[in-house]
Formats: C-alpha cells, sequence, structure tokens
C-alpha cells in the first residue's frame, strides 16, 4: 500500500496565523503539524509517500522535510494544488503515484494518539473497497456524519444541522483503484469542491464500504481552539514519555 497526505488547503479558518505560511507548517507542541500525518503512515508501515501541497509555501515542504530521512524513508513525494478545489481533487492528483495500488489517505491537519497499522493491516487483507475511521464526538455537526445501522455505514452527511448519529469521519481514508473513477464522476459542490464526502457515498451505494472506530484519541487542527487542543494532548503524551521521535524509529515495509 501507498499513502498521501493531504496538505493544500489555506487554513482560512485559522486566520492571521496562516497569513504568511501554510496551515500545515505551523507549529503543533515541539514540531510542524505536517509530522504528525506523516509519522501516521510510516507508524502504519507504508514506506511509499505522497505529500499533495498548494499555495505560495509549497516550496517550504521540501525544505522542511526533504526526502523524509528523519521518519526512515529513503524517498518522499511531492505534487502541488492549484486551487482550492477540495479533498478530492487534491486526492486524484495521486492517480499517478497510486499506480493501481490501494492508498491510505490522511489529512494533513490530523492527529491521533494511537498506530492506525491494525485498521490498515485489515483493510489490505480485505483486497478492495474502502474504510473509514470513524470517531464518537460532541459536535458531529461540524463534520461528515455517519448514518450506521447495525454493522454498516449506510450514508455520510456532511455538516448536518441535525446529525444522525455522534459517529464522524475523521481525515484518515482507505481506497482501492476504483476512487480514481469515481473523483471523476463528481461534480463542485455548492461551495465549488469536489467533496469528499460524494466519494464516500459513492463506495456505500456500491457496497464496498466498511468502517472502524478510531482508538484513542483524535482531533483536527484547522481552528484556533482545536490547534490549542492538539498542541496540549501532544505535550500529555509527551509527559508520559509517549512523544514519538521520527528519527528514533525502524521503519517496517509492509502491505504490498
Amino acid at each position: 500500500m501507498k499513502g498521501v497526505v493531504l496538505a493544500g488547503g489555506p487554513g482560512k479558518r485559522l486566520g492571521t496565523l496562516t497569513r504568511i505560511t501554510n496551515k500545515h507548517l505551523l507549529p503543533v507542541y515541539d514540531r510542524p503539524m505536517i509530522h504528525y500525518p506523516l509519522q501516521t503512515l510510516v507508524d502504519a508501515g507504508i514506506s511509499q509517500i505522497l505529500i499533495v501541497t498548494g499555495g505560495s509555501n509549497a516550496g517550504d515542504f521540501l525544505r522542511l522535510l526533504g526526502n523524509g530521512e528523519e521518519f526512515g524513508l529513503k524517498h518522499l513525494n511531492y505534487t502541488y494544488q492549484r486551487g482550492e478545489g477540495g479533498i478530492a481533487e487534491a486526492l486524484g492528483l495521486a492517480e499517478h503515484f497510486a499506480g493501481g495500488e490501494p492508498l491510505v489517505v490522511v489529512l494533513g491537519d490530523n492527529l491521533v494518539e494511537k498506530s492506525i497499522r491494525p485498521s490498515v493491516e485489515r483493510f489490505a487483507a480485505s483486497g478492495r473497497g474502502a474504510k473509514l475511521l470513524l470517531k464518537e464526538v460532541e459536535d458531529p455537526q461540524r463534520f461528515g456524519v455517519a448514518e450506521l445501522v447495525g454493522d454498516r455505514i449506510v450514508g455520510i452527511e456532511e455538516k448536518p444541522a441535525r446529525p444522525k448519529s455522534h459517529f464522524v469521519v475523521t481525515g484518515i481514508y482507505m481506497f482501492d483503484h476504483q476512487v480514481f473513477e469515481i473523483i471523476k464522476t463528481l461534480k463542485p459542490s455548492a461551495r465549488g469542491e469536489l467533496e469528499i464526502s460524494d466519494v464516500n457515498n459513492a463506495y456505500i451505494r456500491r457496497g464496498l464500504m466498511t468502517y472502524e472506530i478510531l482508538d484513542g484519541w483524535w482531533t483536527d487542527a484547522g481552528l484556533p481552539e482545536t490547534l490549542y487542543r492538539a498542541a496540549a494532548l501532544v505535550r500529555e503524551r509527551a509527559l508520559r514519555g509517549e512523544t514519538l521521535t521520527p528519527y528514533t524509529l525502524h521503519l517496517t515495509p509492509v502491505l504490498r
């Protein structure tokens, strides 16, 4: 399997913090935000990773991350998203990189407490379709909300005023090669973007979507309050002696 970090969004909801830099280069406690989703993929055993960035600070990612040696990687791939066409549009730029292999996609402002490797391995064993990692939250109306019936996910509603559950779609997705075919059929939403919820609902209609509940804490860092929360959660982990240091990890590639 291969991994993709989507880090092209300008971060307008963070106000003046992102006036002169990309959101994903902001600090979260003791390291840049982009380090966390990249580490999530490395911990899952993924060694081939693409970073999708955009805006006027794309070169800063290359200067910061290089080829990923700090993370035990031999090489990092980069591509550029022009404009603000949405998450699905950004993912569509990964088609050539994927080369027909399944992908684990992580939004660049998402942080998790625990490794997602077990979930990734189960998805790889299934061989097809898509998988979402869900989390129960108190404010589901901020997210894509999953409608669950028994052990099935039957639909995703984006930022609903009256959520059908408290389980939301985290910024971690797993897709087989069909994702690029689906993206090519999408029409822009009212926001003028290609929506990732439309991709997920297409898999649901085909009967090819599964889900798991994410273990441990999860947060995005796209608002001032969630950026603060992310730093506090990482600090708590550091105080427990659980801080991950990229250059001390030994990468074990899996999931071909």
